[in-house]
């Protein structure tokens, strides 16, 4: 996996320009790699390229051109790529009613860590969930949660050979699960060795 660093990044300007050129691309792929599961979660799977393009992001709307404030960036977004052996991802949890959202979060405290890959012929995968981050309270979880699912060899193995893999979610109050589309499947599968 490539390793994103301050000389590996464009500069503000040659970003400007890059953006409008490939934005509607940059759209697709993350479309691609993002798995709705029921109406309010939202699972957004990381790579390489997604995370370099909100590190550019955040540079160009912070206009920051700072080696150390470039640094700080690639330190706060950086751990979401995946290392060959994981897929990382942002889970959303998704509710425009801003009153539904409040009570939903409450009843959604622990979602994070019941959030599943299961690997057709392998066990469930359970995410790991906000490492080194406090995201929830006793009364509400965030609606933003940062998930590494960390793939044993077979199961690697059994993905990369075109095994079905289903995402789900078994906490009480939002039991769902989906089968991973066959496009984005293949996506997600390069991001394993």
């Amino acid at each position: 996996m490539a390793t994103i660093t301050p000389d590996s990044l464009m500069t503000l300007e040659a970003y400007a320009k890059y953006r409008k050129q490939h934005k509607p691309e940059v759209v697709a792929h993350r479309r691609l790699r993002s798995v709705a599961l029921g109406e309010h979660i939202n699972v957004q799977f990381e790579d390489e390229r997604t995370v370099r393009y909100q590190i550019q992001e955040m540079l160009r709307i912070e206009k920051i051109f700072e080696e150390e404030g470039i640094q700080a960036e690639i330190d706060v977004y950086g751990p979401l790529v995946p290392d060959g052996s994981n897929w990382k991802a942002t889970l959303l949890l998704e509710y425009p009613d801003v009153h539904e959202r409040r009570r939903e979060l409450a009843r959604l405290i622990g979602v994070e860590d019941r959030m599943f890959v299961e690997v057709e012929g392998h066990a469930r995968i359970y995410a790991i969930a906000d490492e080194d981050l406090e995201r929830e309270n006793d009364e509400k979880t965030s609606s933003v949660h940062f998930l590494r699912f960390e793939f044993p060899p077979g199961a690697r193995e059994a993905v990369r050979a075109g095994a079905g893999v289903k995402l789900g979610c078994d906490h009480p109050n939002y039991p769902a699960h989906v089968s991973i589309a066959a496009e984005t499947l293949a996506s997600l599968a390069g991001d394993l060795r």
